[in-house]
Order: C-alpha cells, then sequence, then structure tokens
C-alpha cells in the first residue's frame, strides 16, 4: 500500500468491535438518504416501495440495538430525563404521537409509519448510551455518519446532474437533501478533527466541496456563518490556521465561479419557481393562511404533502420554513415546543461547556436555526432529536469529567 492510500486509510478507519453498533448506526443515519433513490433506480421498484424499504430497515436496526444492548446498563432512562432538553424531545415525540389522532394527513398508515421511524432514531441512541460509554459511542457515531455522508457525496458527484445545473435526482434526491446532508456531517468531521478523535481533513473536504457544489443556498449561507463565528471565536484555533482555512474556501469559490455564475442566470430568470425567494414567499403565505385556522395544535404529523395544493408543478413536503412548519403542524405547541428544545439545548451549552467546544456547539445552533429560515425537515427539527439526546449527554458527560475530584 502506497504512503498515499495509507493515509487515507487512516482517516477513515475501521470501527472496533465495542463501537461497531454506533458506527453502523451512524452510517445508516447519513447513508438512508440514498435507499430510495437507490431501490427506484437499480432494483427498479416505485418510489413508494423504496420508501417503505427505508423505513423497514430503519426498524430493523432498531431491534438490532435493543437485542444487542440487552443487559446491565450504566445509566437508567431516568438519569437521562434529569436534561431539560431531553425532557423536551421526550415531550416532542409524545405530543407528535398524539397529534396523529387528529391529523389531515393523505395517508395515516404513513403518516403513523414515518413517526415510528422518527422516535426509532431516538431511541437507537437512548439504548446505546444506557449500555455504551458516551464519548466513545459518540465519537464512533460520528465517525460512521462522515463515512456514510461521504459516500453519499460521491455517489452525488456520479449522478446526472439536474437541469438547474445543481446536485441530485429531479424526482427522488433534492440538492436541498444533499447539501444539508453534508453541511452536518462536515460539523462532525470538524468535531472530530477539533478533539484529535480522527483525522478526518479528507472527508471534510469533500464534504465541504460537495456542499459548494450542491448549490443549496440556504444551507451555504448558514453553513459559512456558523463556519466564521467559529473563526472569529475559536481561539485555540491558531491564525495560520484560519488564514489557510479562509484562503482554501476563497480558492474553492474561485474554482466554481463559472458554475456559480451559470446557475445564478438560471435563478435569476426561474420567475416565482419555488427555489427563488419569491415562489417561498408564495409557499409561506399559503401554509400560513391554512395555521391560522387552526391556531392552538395544529393539522397534526405528516400533514403537508398531498394536502396542501401542488404549486404548479410543485408539490411541497414541507412549509420550506421551520417556524411555519412547526405551526402548522402543531400551532402554538409546536412553536412553544421548538422554544423550549433550542432554549433549554443553548442553555446546555452556556452552562456545560467551555472555549472551543462552547464556540463549536453554538456554531452548529447557528447554522440550524439560519437554515430553518427558508428550510426544514418533513417530519423532524433541522437539529434532529436524535442528534439533540445525543449532543446533550456528551455535553453532560464532558462536563461531569471535568469537574475536580471532592477530597
Amino acid at each position: 500500500m502506497s504512503s498515499e492510500q495509507s493515509h487515507f486509510a487512516g482517516e477513515i478507519a475501521a470501527p472496533s468491535p465495542d463501537t461497531a453498533m454506533p458506527f453502523v448506526v451512524g452510517f445508516f443515519f447519513s447513508f438512508r438518504l440514498f435507499i430510495i433513490l437507490l431501490s427506484v433506480r437499480a432494483l427498479g421498484t416505485d418510489p413508494q416501495t423504496g420508501t417503505e424499504i427505508s423505513i423497514a430497515l430503519n426498524l430493523l436496526l432498531l431491534f438490532v440495538v435493543a437485542f444487542s444492548t440487552l443487559g446491565a446498563a450504566d445509566r437508567t432512562f431516568g438519569s437521562m430525563l434529569y436534561l431539560p432538553s431531553i425532557r423536551w424531545v421526550l415531550f416532542f415525540l409524545a405530543f407528535t404521537c398524539c397529534s396523529l389522532s387528529w391529523s389531515v394527513a393523505a395517508s395515516l398508515s404513513a403518516a403513523a409509519a414515518y413517526w415510528c421511524a422518527m422516535a426509532a432514531d431516538t431511541a437507537m441512541i437512548v439504548l446505546l448510551l444506557r449500555i455504551q460509554p458516551t464519548t466513545s459511542l459518540v465519537h464512533s457515531l460520528m465517525k460512521g455518519y462522515v463515512c456514510g455522508a461521504s459516500a453519499i457525496a460521491v455517489i452525488a458527484w456520479l449522478l446526472p446532474t439536474q437541469s438547474d445545473l445543481r446536485l441530485g435526482d429531479e424526482e427522488l434526491l433534492g440538492a436541498n437533501q444533499i447539501g444539508y446532508l453534508c453541511a452536518f456531517a462536515f460539523f462532525f468531521a470538524q468535531y472530530l478533527i477539533q478533539q484529535k478523535i480522527a483525522r478526518y481533513s479528507i472527508p471534510a473536504i469533500l464534504l465541504g466541496v460537495t456542499l459548494l457544489r450542491s448549490l443549496s443556498k440556504t444551507t451555504i449561507v448558514a453553513f459559512l456563518v456558523a463556519e466564521g463565528f467559529i473563526l472569529l471565536r475559536d481561539r485555540s484555533m491558531s491564525r495560520r490556521t484560519k488564514l489557510l482555512l479562509l484562503f482554501t474556501t476563497a480558492l474553492i469559490t474561485l474554482a466554481f465561479s463559472s458554475l456559480l455564475t451559470s446557475y445564478f442566470d438560471i435563478y435569476s430568470n426561474a420567475g416565482n419557481s419555488p427555489e427563488t425567494l419569491t415562489g417561498r414567499l408564495g409557499i409561506w403565505a399559503v401554509i400560513l393562511d391554512e395555521a391560522i385556522k387552526q391556531p392552538w395544535i395544529g393539522h397534526g404529523f405528516y400533514s403537508v404533502w398531498k394536502v396542501i395544493p401542488p404549486f404548479g408543478d410543485f408539490e411541497a413536503r414541507h412549509a420550506h420554513n421551520e417556524l411555519i412548519q412547526l405551526f402548522y403542524s402543531y400551532g402554538a405547541v409546536g412553536i412553544a415546543m421548538m422554544a423550549g428544545l433550542y432554549i433549554s439545548f443553548y442553555l446546555q451549552i452556556r452552562r456545560f461547556t467551555t472555549g472551543s467546544l462552547r464556540t463549536f456547539y453554538c456554531a452548529l445552533l447557528i447554522f440550524v436555526l439560519i437554515r430553518g429560515l427558508a428550510d426544514t425537515e418533513v417530519f423532524d427539527l433541522s437539529l434532529s432529536l436524535w442528534a439533540i439526546v445525543m449532543f446533550s449527554l456528551l455535553m453532560e458527560q464532558t462536563h461531569s469529567s471535568d469537574l475536580p475530584l471532592e477530597s
């Protein structure tokens, strides 16, 4: 094996037996973005079957995790609920489950299946963190997530370019999904590099370049603001490193300048397409108008797709704004849940972290909040429930290990 190959192998190292399960979970959380496309294009199924395969794999993985974590646990479920952010996660899951009883979803069975998949993600993290040391498990899960996202990034480059020059598939895999996955995985890689857990510089570069190539505008803006915050506030990073990062970013942007110019021409002539600000304003106005008809508890889980009328040839799966999405789906309770989740997470950052770690977590929160202004997830928050649980317990564990021992 050459030295270059050895270096790359060191960057994407195989997990040890003790951390194999969280690595697999992390890999699945990111790579499942490709499952529907793979099912339709490679296996010849219809999109609904591809979705069913994805959900079935999700629930199967939950069963495997539950079986592998049987036995004595290092922590109880009750001890996890000590953290306010995790109590908010539990409340969110409970309320969204109850909302299925009044949901106006086109298919209640599909809505129930999607809720089970969302809950399964959180359950897997809780089960794993009960039985294994928090830090090693989270690090392994992050590595798996980065590897899965890197695989998606490579696949995205190999797919035919969409008509608007962006990455993805016209019907099954949007550029915004690719961009957000790459950005979120980049933060994981950045954490591993910052904490000297793994040398993931090559995956980080691949993810960053793929994010730019996705031309996912909102995600790119949110990412740049968050990374700018890190550059300004992280005192552990040398000035030389910061200048090198700025120079590399400028160089990559220059290399894509012709593509960016071509895309801007297409974007400026797109009229009221949903990809433009004018189109987004139209989506927000329609969904907000519907939201105020059920202002207290909303229209229920999975109540946009096939319910809100199409915008020309475009059919919205969500409101493209996290606040409007939660208000439409869960009314005033949804807004309270969003505020409770993000505020409790921020207060935990302020309480449990200092220095570069505090800067990192604040940047991650800035990223998801800005991204949520013009895009969001169909069911989950921009900062997924499983990620809130994972980071909350990691911060608590890091804080506990930093406390001085009593004499």
